[in-house]
């Protein structure tokens, strides 16, 4: 149409045309041109608008957990939620004073848009199910990009409130009480147990693949912790690639950097009438053997050392009990990771543990530790162990006494 009409206008003009024609063709080219325009909005598929019904979400949610008389009773919230109201309206009141996102707004039209217990229930709901984000939409009345961004905003700001609380090295009186605990189990100078968990990476990039490729054939991210005997974890190390071993990890992290620049935890204490004044963790086969790591022994042959290793053993595994409420608290730590950033999913995982130690806290109460007796020193050297003859044992002695009057000649 276009060279049609400068065809036409350049004949016109030669021909010395009216101006009425030549108004007339102008008006005809811009109708076509609006014509051709609404041909192509119309192919395309307009965008769905569901009003998803803020208000009556918030009801809803409110009646049934918050109300005064909640329809579901305090066991049920904390099954769903993953610990006490009381712990929950603390982690509530202070996001939502912090960050202004969680704070309920009035758009231009004068529409009330989402609560602060919808968004931060939504990223509960993320972190305690694993779930996907457009799963929320049918009872938190969420949408999906909306529900996402609750999540990275709401674990941004637990971090930046809590983390100096819950995420912190031990101080006098925590020693002190790991101490008396370690002490009471058999290992006086314990300050706890120290392992790595890997962390499935299912979005990873190609281009890291390799990189973060573990020993199950996927790539994942190695979490470093050290763990108490009542499940709190003192240190958290996120972020290596999935390749690094226990070793690499302990080189990079930073669990003993007070200790080398002389800022040790004050402990003393005694074994086998020796003062001792650095306290040390329990750990695996593959730690190095520092003067801060108390591994097991691997084959023993006394009583004593099998008393010695089975609580060792069985104190270590304080970190792994660690690891496996974490994971059971918050599935989105147990199943593969979806989020494509490392910032995303470090941030995860601090908030993840962050909340795990506000919940040991607050639930310290119901769970009293029991008065271990001092097991290892009532542990008495029995009958020495038992020791399989071999078949030929026999022979083999009279083929060193022979040898040995041979010598003699």
């Amino acid at each position: 149409m276009g060279s049609f009409f400068k065809k036409w206008f350049q004949e016109s003009v030669f021909d010395s045309s009216s101006d009425e024609e030549l108004e007339e063709m102008l008006v005809f080219e811009a109708e076509q041109q609006r014509l051709a325009r609404m041909r192509v909005s119309s192919s395309r598929t307009p965008r769905l608008y569901i009003d998803l019904g803020f208000i009556e979400g918030h009801e809803r949610l409110f009646n049934d957990y918050f109300a005064e008389n909640p329809f579901y009773p305090p066991n049920r919230f904390r099954r769903r939620f993953r610990m006490r109201r009381d712990l929950f309206l603390r982690i509530q009141s202070a996001i939502e004073a912090h960050e202004p996102f969680f704070q309920q707004k009035m758009d231009a039209a004068g529409k009330l848009g989402l609560s602060s217990l919808q968004k931060i229930t939504a990223a509960f709901r993320m972190l305690a199910y694993g779930v996907s984000a457009d799963l929320l939409d049918e009872y938190v009345r969420i949408g999906e990009s909306t529900a996402i961004l609750s999540m990275k905003i709401f674990v941004k700001t637990l971090i930046s409130i809590f983390r100096n609380e819950y995420l912190k090295s031990p101080n006098s009186d925590d020693i002190a009480r790991l101490l008396a605990i370690g002490e009471s189990r058999g290992f006086p100078g314990m300050l706890g147990s120290i392992d790595c968990m890997h962390w499935k990476w299912k979005n990873c990039s190609t281009a890291w693949k390799g990189q973060f490729t573990s020993h199950i054939h996927e790539p994942t991210l190695i979490l470093e912790a050290v763990a108490s005997h009542d499940l709190w974890i003192w240190h958290a190390f996120f972020g290596l690639p999935g390749s690094h071993n226990d070793i690499n990890v302990l080189d990079r992290s930073f669990v003993f950097a007070e200790l080398l620049q002389g800022h040790s935890p004050p402990v003393h204490y005694n074994v086998n009438d020796r003062h001792y004044s650095m306290g040390y963790y329990l750990a695996d086969g593959i730690y190095p053997s520092w003067a801060t790591f108390v591994k097991t022994i691997p084959m023993p042959q006394t009583n004593k050392a099998r008393h010695f290793k089975k609580l060792q053993e069985s104190c270590r595994k304080d970190v792994e009990r660690a690891f496996g409420v974490l994971q059971a608290r918050f599935a989105i730590v147990r199943g593969p990771a979806r989020y494509f950033k490392r910032s995303t999913l470090h941030d995860i995982m601090l908030a993840c543990i962050i909340m795990h130690n506000m919940i040991i806290e607050d639930e310290r109460h119901l769970h009293v530790q029991p008065d271990i007796a001092d097991m290892y020193d009532q542990a008495e050297d029995g009958p020495p162990t038992p020791v399989l003859e071999h078949l030929r044992i026999r022979e083999f002695r009279d083929f060193i006494d022979q040898y040995i009057r041979i010598q003699d000649r």
